[in-house]
């Protein structure tokens, strides 16, 4: 996968994570795990791309007839607010805490944390580094922080950091297939959440980069990193910012190849087959730019290691009706 959706951890300083203590789960009733949740349909759905824009080594297609169950999914990713009260609820420190560092686009590290990135570069994609300090509540490093952004999605989240969220929210990641269901907000093979025009009537509906990346964004949308996680207009579905902002881990192991017996959406085991393989992310970022890359459209995929974290990471998360409590 290009380094330039999220680089993984294994490019920078090589470190091994403090251990973290688990945590208890609270009891939950069914009002609190649907709160800021949208129930979708079960039934089927294209899901894939195969157009112009396709990327075909991402395994984006064949477009192929996909059956999901009814299932909820938050209408925006998780924010840092939220995130926030896990932390307070029980202790529980990211991998990026744990590592000591983790990755932030080298035009945002402010003067402050300059002296907290590490030596090296990313392969390919220079314009991501290593910065020690940087984590969820400090996303550009030392002399950062979340304070005027706890609408904003969290970032500098593990796939293991977000399930650990979930689960102790009562939910769990949504599978890929899930995931552009919900995405799709009932359109079909759109390139979209809202149809095929990136900007129908001179209309930004998403946050990514505008101008020349990397050098220049002319902030046209009104955004220069992340923005506020119910920013432009809902989906059919009423969910919000599924094409730009974050990328957003789904359940699955990654495979380029959508035949392979194990793929999300032949799977009965929603959070995925084994553990340290490549996880799946969907939807894009605010640093998704079309002349490189071009994985803000609902079909687009990435993926990155379990363990690794970037300031363009966060995620949303789903639950099935059968586990709802009372079911």
């Amino acid at each position: 996968m290009s380094a330039c959706c999220g680089p993984d951890r294994a490019a920078g300083p090589t470190a091994a994570p403090v251990a973290e203590a688990d945590f208890a789960v609270p009891v939950r009733t069914r009002t609190d795990v649907l709160r800021g949740m949208v129930p979708i349909p079960g039934g089927p759905f294209l899901m894939g791309g195969d157009d112009a824009d396709a990327v075909p080594v991402d395994g984006e297609g064949p477009v192929r007839e996909v059956t999901v169950s009814a299932f909820h999914i938050d209408e925006a990713c998780v924010t840092n607010a939220r995130f926030a009260r896990f932390v307070k609820a029980t202790g529980y420190r990211t991998e990026a805490e744990r590592f000591g560092w983790s990755y932030v686009f080298g035009p945002f590290v402010p003067p402050t944390a300059q002296a907290s990135v590490l030596p090296g570069t990313v392969p390919g994609a220079p314009w991501w580094r290593a910065v020690e300090g940087a984590y969820w509540r400090a996303p550009e490093g030392p002399g950062s922080s979340v304070g005027e952004r706890g609408h904003h999605p969290v970032v500098h989240v593990s796939w293991h950091d977000a399930n650990a969220y979930a689960r102790w929210a009562g939910k769990r990641l949504p599978t890929e297939a899930e995931w552009e269901k919900a995405a799709r907000g009932g359109l079909v093979r759109a390139r979209f959440p809202w149809g095929d025009e990136l900007s129908p009537r001179g209309r930004h509906r998403c946050n990514i980069w505008r101008g020349r990346f990397p050098t220049h964004n002319t902030e046209e949308d009104g955004h220069v990193g992340t923005a506020p996680v119910n920013a432009f207009g809902a989906n059919g579905y009423g969910l919000y910012n599924t094409s730009g902002n974050v990328w957003e881990w789904c359940a699955d192991r990654f495979s380029p190849d959508w035949h392979a017996a194990d793929r999300p959406e032949t799977r009965s085991d929603p959070a995925g087959p084994q553990e340290g393989a490549n996880r799946v992310l969907r939807g894009g970022s605010h640093l998704c730019h079309h002349t490189y890359c071009n994985r803000y459209r609902v079909a687009a995929r990435t993926a990155n290691a379990p363990d690794s974290s970037t300031g363009h990471g966060g995620f949303r998360c789903a639950v099935s009706e059968a586990a709802l409590p009372g079911h």
